[in-house]
């Protein structure tokens, strides 16, 4: 059967980016193998628990909020967007169940950030100051390109073609469509990818630390991958590698001691 993978709806306050985005994170999905399954913001916390265990694995994309700069000890600033609590609060239920059960995750733009912060890390509210358009927005297919370690876990699936080695890194031309970036990574997250004008974050990968990286894939990319499956064979490797992982996910035990 194919896997099962929960996507939530990306903001409850603009229908129309809805429309337009969550059918690009279901395309990419299927034609890698896998079942989106819409995980609605007006759901209750029972009704989102029924739908997590249906499904194998957790993508969280991108969205036109921004997080909760309080979740990450800083007071907003006039360029941070409005929090989207409901969103919020649903992909900290995903969250919680992926890390408890060690479910694959894929995070993507607000996803990424959302879950640098749930790992306990910090955020940059605004780069409007760095040299680089980070904001380019999806008019623009390629923004800049990404420094990607040869060694991460990221660097071992990409396309050589696409992304070959530059200054010891693998340089990843990318889309780009954010104004905030991870600050401090959270806890046990790697720095997988930068910027290499500006050294903002790019990518970020990590499982459970406490049982070792490769027993938990958890992987976010700062950029849209699912708006390039079609032309390019690394976003396609992305969600390729992301649904085999989610194929062969197995629950992992937990142990309840008895007195």
């Amino acid at each position: 059967m194919k896997p099962r993978i929960a996507i939530p709806v990306p903001t409850s306050t603009d229908l129309a980016y809805n429309q337009r985005s969550w059918p690009q994170y279901a395309a990419a999905v299927e034609s890698s193998g896998g079942t989106p399954v819409e995980i609605p913001l007006t759901a209750t916390p029972a009704e989102i628990a029924n739908l997590i265990n249906t499904c194998q694995a957790v993508l969280l994309p991108g969205s036109p909020a921004d997080v909760n700069p309080q979740k990450y000890g800083q007071d907003p600033i006039p360029e941070c967007s409005p929090a989207d609590h409901a969103r919020e609060n649903v992909d900290e239920l995903l969250i919680q169940d992926a890390h408890n059960l060690y479910k694959p995750v894929f995070a993507i733009c607000f996803g990424l950030q959302f879950l640098n912060v749930w790992r306990g890390g910090t955020l940059v509210q605004d780069l409007a100051i760095l040299p680089v358009n980070h904001t380019a927005g999806r008019s623009v297919a390629i923004a800049h390109t990404a420094a990607i370690a040869p060694n991460s876990h990221l660097g071992s699936f990409l396309d050589p073609a696409e992304a070959p080695v530059q200054e010891e890194f693998l340089r990843l031309p990318i889309n780009s469509s954010h104004h905030q970036a991870i600050g401090i990574p959270g806890d046990g997250l790697r720095v997988a990818a930068r910027c290499p004008q500006d050294g903002v974050i790019e990518a970020v990968e990590g499982g459970q630390a406490s049982e070792g990286a490769t027993s938990h894939f958890v992987l976010g990319v700062q950029w849209h991958p699912e708006r390039s499956y079609d032309l390019s064979p690394s976003s396609r490797a992305l969600f390729d590698r992301f649904v085999a992982q989610a194929a062969n996910w197995t629950p992992r035990p937990v142990h309840t001691s008895v007195a």
